[in-house]
């Protein structure tokens, strides 16, 4: 499956950089460790919580979010390292602060060869995105010992979707993307967050036959994005109001 990449209306700067580690201790349950390829996210999702990693750039500091994307070029040779020094076998996300399958992985695979040095190393394997890109490693995500992947569906309306995640993979191409997945056997869980205006009905027939479960959150980020609900007339997506009963919605739609 390759869905039609959107169009960018501005210039993507890329950067190759060094990182000095690769695991990061995460405070996520059932999740030991955070491995992030990529400082930046090309996705240029206007309520992304990740903004505050513009302070961790060298070169990217007043660059606007979703206009730039760090390369940890050395992110495996590091890994490989610090995987062969530790004495029990975790479990590692990919990823918190940026989306492991965001469009400079097509060229630069970086998750895929952590995904290939965790399995190795036999440790659990997590991961979020928003990307049908991850079907690539089913190869690799088949014959892990513990793979679960999380796809990103925070709305049903696609309109939505381009105008809140401009670069970001179309809502039906993640769809399949779960479809694709649960058929190889993967298990999988939609997150939906934040809350945006959506069809609670209609998100669950969508995602309720591919998914073990979800995980919803709400839009914390308002002043980045009020502005665009206000000129399409979302206010009520703004609300404490909004938010609270979307989640009851979809909490009695797919279960507790």
């Amino acid at each position: 499956m390759n869905p039609p990449k959107p169009q960018r209306k501005n210039r993507l700067t890329i950067r190759n950089i060094s990182t000095g580690s690769a695991l990061v201790r995460s405070r996520i349950p059932g999740v030991g460790f955070v491995i992030n390829p990529y400082l930046g996210c090309g996705h240029g999702c206007r309520y992304c919580y990740a903004t505050f990693m513009r302070k961790y750039s060298h070169f990217n500091r007043e660059s606007r979010w979703g206009e730039f994307v760090e390369v940890k070029a050395n992110l495996p040779e590091i890994l490989e390292k610090e995987l062969a020094r530790k004495r029990k076998i975790g479990t590692a996300l990919l990823s918190s602060v940026c989306d492991p399958y965001q469009p400079v992985e097509g060229k630069y695979e970086l998750t895929r060869q952590c995904l290939k040095l965790l399995r190795a190393y036999g440790w659990g394997i997590r991961i979020l995105t928003r990307s049908p890109l991850v079907i690539r490693d089913i190869d690799i995500l088949t014959y892990s010992l513990d793979g679960l992947v999380g796809i990103s569906i925070p709305t049903d309306n696609d309109r939505v979707r381009k105008l809140l995640e401009p670069y970001s993979p179309p809502i039906e191409a993640r769809i399949e993307t779960l479809k694709q997945l649960r058929a190889k056997g993967i298990r999988t869980w939609a997150f939906i967050a934040p809350v945006l205006p959506m069809d609670p009905h209609k998100l669950h027939r969508l995602i309720s036959p591919h998914v073990e479960y979800i995980m919803i959150d709400s839009l914390n980020y308002k002043n980045q994005v009020k502005h665009i609900f206000r000129e399409e007339g979302w206010d009520y997506a703004l609300t404490k109001e909004y938010a609270k009963r979307t989640r009851a919605k979809l909490l009695e739609l797919f279960g507790e």
